[in-house]
């Protein structure tokens, strides 16, 4: 064999090579897990919805969705290491950082909080002036328990004035159903529509229309994969806005997703669920921007932990959250 057919047959085998070889290395995809704050409802679809588009294969991330048990939890079990994103209120962050836990905020995704005093519209709570007199189902350790006393303060409530029955949280909505309490302090994304969607016109009282605003939900990882795979970060960032961008635009297309991974969903309520939390995306400081954290939500926030919530901390907000891995 002449030199010149041996170099150009080892020519054809390299060009043949390296498309095989360069595809193995584009279909490589990051092995990532998301654990949510609960059970799937309408906050979580438009996750369910970015898996089932490919937005997050797009960006290289082969993503697993797990249910979670409460916010307190998923801190615990992302900050472990167990997962790799975490999906949980900004309170539980905070509270978990503050107390020297390994993780941090890397994108809101509901700058308000939905908190509410959910009661049935008979009882006439209306106004926070309102709740004197009446009794409130809670849960021990119920975070909004301490967020009702802001709402107190900013509106001159005399809390002393209101009755507090404690439940489990899944037993709340039965509690006001069978008349055992007025209202509950829950979410106007949640037991809100629990409640209609068992035959009662509810009304929720927010208090981030009553001066006790914090920051709702936020994504957040470990900071050693803030260390060691900021890219990975950027990524999921990337196309978790996108996931958010498409299911606002696409409401009716996500919710088909969420009934494919569970079934017994009852479809309205949670569209219904999934547009409430497409309002409480925005604060007053926030318009449009999906994923910003601003500087004024997240002081107030931590300022409202401290006064009534009994977070100690010196930290600046910037300890508690990035908005480093936004899309430019």
């Amino acid at each position: 064999m002449t030199m010149r057919r041996k170099l150009g047959k080892a020519i054809f085998s390299l060009a043949i090579t390296l498309p095989i070889v360069w595809g193995a290395q584009a279909q490589a995809q990051d092995n990532v897990s998301l654990r949510l704050n609960w059970y799937i409802g309408g906050l979580h679809v438009p996750f369910y919805f970015g898996v089932d588009k490919g937005f997050y294969k797009q960006e290289g991330i082969n993503l697993t969705i797990n249910e979670g048990r409460g916010s307190a939890n998923t801190v615990q079990v992302v900050g472990a290491g167990t997962d790799t994103f975490g999906l949980a209120d900004s309170s539980s962050i905070i509270n978990l950082i503050s107390k020297g836990g390994e993780v941090k905020s890397v994108m809101n995704i509901l700058s308000s909080t939905g908190f509410s005093v959910v009661s049935a519209a008979s009882t006439g709570i209306r106004t926070p002036k309102d709740i004197e007199g009446k009794t409130l189902a809670v849960s021990p350790g119920d975070p909004i328990r301490g967020l009702l006393e802001a709402l107190a303060a900013h509106n001159k409530v005399d809390i002393s004035k209101v009755n507090f029955v404690q439940v489990d949280p899944a037993a709340k909505v039965v509690t006001v159903l069978e008349k055992r309490a007025d209202g509950l302090l829950g979410g106007a994304d949640d037991q809100f529509f629990l409640l209609k969607y068992r035959g009662v016109e509810p009304h929720a009282l927010r208090f981030a229309d009553h001066g006790a605003n914090i920051v709702g939900m936020a994504i957040f990882t470990g900071n050693n994969t803030l260390k060691t795979n900021p890219e990975l970060v950027r990524r999921f960032v990337r196309a978790t806005k996108r996931a958010w961008e498409e299911a606002k635009k696409n409401p009716d297309a996500a919710v088909d997703v969420a009934m494919k991974v569970k079934p017994d969903l009852n479809r309205q309520s949670t569209k219904d669920q999934m547009v409430v939390d497409f309002d409480l995306m925005d604060s007053p400081n926030v318009k449009g921007q999906i994923g910003l954290g601003h500087e004024k939500d997240w002081t107030q926030t931590i300022d409202l932990l401290k006064k009534y919530r009994g977070l100690e901390t010196s930290l600046n907000w910037t300890a508690f959250h990035t908005n480093e891995f936004l899309p430019k």
